[in-house]
């Protein structure tokens, strides 16, 4: 008995340390959003009103006295905080947003020193709603931004969906919209131009799921890796399956080293039409799958796949980032392939 009334009075200090947990985290949360609302308002309008006094002034070298000379008395009261080099990044902050919005504090200051790097506007804006709708942190965004997630992207739509692109940021609505070409795994541990298999790549993966979970975009979680499927008495191995909650269906990648074949897209079909038929609910989509492999052949795709084809892709991956120019090349050499296609 004594035992009892003592493993109860310990679970219910338990309970009450938990409540009050929660309590102190959601109230730091709320402080914490405060803040950080109040910080970024200020340096918009300390970047406001650098730039609306250096327009009253023709001299070419006004701004930077003003800049330095402003910095060094703010130093004096307020700490390194307000250095040349903050303060600069101040006005480049208003300039970057020079109509301001509410949803500037959605994001922190170390977003925004990231984000202001980006000259063209449009890229600048679809990584800010990136940010906001997928929570990326600032290591993430960095991510997204070396791996030219925008160009990727942007490269696949037409004009009016580039558009979009930098007022919505990345719209998911069907299958086609989760696809990037190329995909890019730096992430793995495996170096660009040696040898390896097709098992490596899998497992590599499975050992940086939240890497390429993030790679593949907004709205995925993982069902497993070599899935069975039985079919009377053969027994069939997708490589990956997961499910996207925004499209409501699921995802079957098979990994391909080498161009993909007839043989390849006749297997996936198999995969897809297996999963629509016994596995999803009446409610969700049609599965989607995807041939991610190192030569993604669109010649065999084309020519394999019905011209209404909506749920079965091939893209290719890369195992190290590719520079803008490199990138600018495959962008030409996609165009070329269409044209003779």
């Amino acid at each position: 008995m004594k035992n009892e009334i003592i493993i109860n009075e310990e679970i219910e200090v338990n309970e009450l340390f938990y409540d009050i947990k929660s309590l102190i985290e959601q109230c730091r949360n709320r402080v914490y959003r405060a803040v950080n609302t109040e910080m970024i308002n200020l340096y918009w309008n300390i970047g406001k009103m650098i730039v609306e006094k250096q327009e009253g002034h023709f001299r070419a070298k006004y701004g930077d006295y003003l800049m330095e000379s402003v910095s060094k008395k703010l130093m004096e009261e307020f700490g390194k905080g307000f250095s040349t080099r903050n303060v600069k990044r101040m006005r480049k902050f208003y300039l970057c947003y020079p109509k301001g919005t509410t949803m500037l504090s959605q994001l922190t200051w170390s977003h925004y020193l990231e984000l202001i790097k980006i000259k063209e506007e449009s890229k600048r804006n679809f990584y800010m709603y990136e940010c906001i709708n997928s929570k990326w942190n600032v290591r993430e965004l960095q991510r997204q931004i070396s791996t030219l997630l925008y160009e990727r992207i942007a490269n696949s739509k037409d004009k009016d969906k580039v558009i979009e692109l930098s007022t919505k940021g990345h719209k998911i609505c069907e299958g086609k919209d989760i696809i990037k070409d190329p995909f890019v795994l730096e992430f793995l541990d495996i170096k660009e131009n040696t040898s390896y298999l097709e098992n490596d790549l899998e497992k590599n993966i499975l050992e940086h799921l939240k890497e390429f979970l993030l790679e593949l975009g907004k709205g995925f979680s993982f069902v497993g890796s070599q899935v069975r499927i039985t079919i009377d008495t053969e027994h069939f191995y997708p490589d990956l399956v997961f499910y996207n909650r925004i499209l409501q269906c699921f995802v079957i990648i098979d990994l391909k080293i080498g161009k993909v074949t007839h043989q390849d897209i006749g297997q996936m079909e198999m995969y897809v039409n297996y999963y629509d038929r016994d596995i999803k609910q009446q409610y969700e989509n049609k599965t989607v799958g995807i041939l991610l492999s190192t030569n993604k052949n669109e010649t065999i795709v084309k020519y394999t796949l019905p011209e209404d084809n909506k749920t079965i892709f091939s893209s290719e991956f890369r195992l190290t980032i590719p520079s803008e120019e490199e990138f600018i090349d495959v962008i030409e050499n996609e165009k070329k392939n269409i044209e003779l296609l």
